[in-house]
């Protein structure tokens, strides 16, 4: 047997998978739980030493003769996380992540500097969002003096994970596009994006390496205490998004990939930049060469989650109660911001439930309604990719959410493109697995295109589930009233 390694560093797990190519299937897979650091203000945070706790623990889950198989490793992270190092490779604060919305102020600052939004989307690509690296780098400097004195290395979650395997400092296209410091159009970190925080930024960043070059080899002290072997190739790897795109073989123009994880993605192949002026879609470069435009929900599952909860169901009981109720939940509309909004734009949302009466004030209506302000939100890129010339084809579902029929329904119906589940469950580690294939055939003098890898080892299953348009309809007018709501609402969070 001979295999490839992928590891997808999430927000709530850390996630090994083996793949054994040959035989084309998973040989064996690990998960282990990471906690999070949360705050009233809005801070998301967790401790570099968890991913390091995480990855050892799943290795030392996955049998030891499997381990020995391993060919190349592929490494998956949550975007935008900032692991500020200094010059020996410490942490020297717990890491901010995509989801930390305490940054607000400095993204204001930052573009402000920058001589407004219009300017940094025309010289940079992208507008500075809540959430991406750059905003948290100013917020160390600001609030953790003395340890952005100390700073030396800039690198991104996937990124540590690749330097805790090969004790090289590394970075890449896809995941470095995401941190705000990044000239999306040229595919090389910006110089005067880094100046509008400090003029030491642009020294700590990470050389970028080619997509399907190493970002180093296994070190001798990482083999002994992983359990794999030495001196094989850690591919450059991406983001999560960026590696769920190879897992899902959205590779290549016509097809889309949408994550229904805690964060909702929406995002599409494209041979050249897609820089959207209003900045609702990031402007993303891909981890295999070209682009990835790209929308993010700060709030996909979370609303099903909360109320979930409240209401004390398990999964398959809560979708059984909003299967219940019709189609726009009786003209109950939930605005879904439990946790801040990147997309749109609002950092302090908050989430409220709208449109209750005596007549549709019931559990099963409230359950719809919190399935539906997922997909609505990410109409909202669907539009803008619609707006940009970007012809899709084809969603191909994932996340958690994905496992919900009544969800694919709607997603299907709100966006009015048919829907296809890939096969693999963990599509960004698959995708770093992948990649990681690439990367060996690529040391190895081999001349493969990740599109044909795609098309080789990826499969899909059931069949597509196909919009209806009386449902499609029907949507059309509950997401106006959505929209109404969310029109209304959003100055009070301004």
């Amino acid at each position: 047997m001979k295999t490839v390694c992928g590891i997808d560093l999430g927000t709530q797990s850390c996630k090994v998978v083996l793949y054994d190519y040959e035989a084309k299937k998973k040989a064996a897979s690990s998960q282990q739980a990471i906690e999070l650091i949360a705050e009233n203000d809005g801070t998301r945070e967790q401790k570099a030493e968890w991913y390091h706790d995480a990855l050892k623990a799943c290795f030392a889950a996955l049998p030891a003769g499997a381990k020995k198989t391993i060919e190349a490793v592929g490494v998956s992270g949550q975007q935008h996380g900032f692991v500020p190092l200094d010059e020996r490779g410490r942490p020297l604060y717990n890491v901010k992540l995509w989801c930390d919305t305490s940054t607000a102020a400095e993204c204001d600052e930052i573009t402000g500097a920058a001589g407004g939004e219009a300017e940094i989307i025309a010289r940079a690509g992208l507008p500075m969002r809540v959430g991406y690296t750059a905003p948290k780098v100013l917020w160390l400097k600001k609030h953790q003096a003395e340890a952005f004195r100390a700073l030396a290395h800039i690198l991104l979650p996937h990124d540590y994970v690749n330097f805790l395997l090969t004790g090289k400092y590394a970075a890449e296209y896809g995941d470095a596009s995401g941190t705000g410091l990044f000239d999306v159009r040229k595919r090389q970190w910006s110089p005067w994006v880094c100046g509008l925080i400090d003029g030491k930024v642009a020294d700590c960043l990470p050389p970028l390496a080619a997509p399907d070059a190493p970002a180093g080899m296994v070190s001798p002290e990482a083999a002994a205490e992983y359990g794999i072997p030495a001196d094989i190739p850690v591919a450059a790897g991406g983001g999560d998004n960026m590696m769920g795109a190879v897992g899902t073989g959205t590779v290549k123009d016509g097809f889309l990939t949408m994550s229904l994880g805690t964060s909702g993605t929406l995002y599409g192949y494209s041979d050249t930049p897609v820089i959207d002026p209003s900045g609702d879609l990031a402007a993303f470069c891909s981890s295999t060469g070209g682009w990835l435009p790209l929308l993010c929900t700060m709030n996909c599952t979370v609303a099903s989650e909360e109320f979930r909860g409240l209401f004390g169901l398990g999964v398959r009981a809560f979708d059984e109660l909003a299967a219940a109720a019709p189609v726009g939940s009786g003209g109950i509309v939930l605005l879904p911001f439990f946790n801040g909004e990147r997309t749109p734009n609002l950092p302090n949302g908050r989430a409220g439930i709208n449109g209750m009466t005596a007549a549709n004030f019931n559990k099963e209506n409230i359950a719809r309604a919190a399935l539906e302000s997922a997909i609505f939100g990410m109409r909202i890129g669907m539009e803008g990719f619609a707006r940009l010339g970007f012809k899709a084809r084809e969603i191909r579902l994932i996340g958690g959410g994905a496992k919900s029929p009544l969800w694919q329904g709607i997603a299907a119906n709100v966006l009015k493109l048919p829907v296809r589940l890939p096969s693999a469950e963990e599509a960004a580690a698959l995708g770093g697995a992948l990649q990681a294939l690439w990367c060996l055939a690529s040391v190895s003098g081999q001349s493969k295109t990740i599109g044909a890898l795609a098309d080789e080892h990826l499969a899909f299953e059931g069949a597509l589930v196909e919009p209806d348009a009386k449902a499609g309809a029907a949507y059309d007018e509950a997401y106006g009233v959505y929209s109404r709501y969310l029109e209304a609402l959003s100055p009070l969070y301004k």
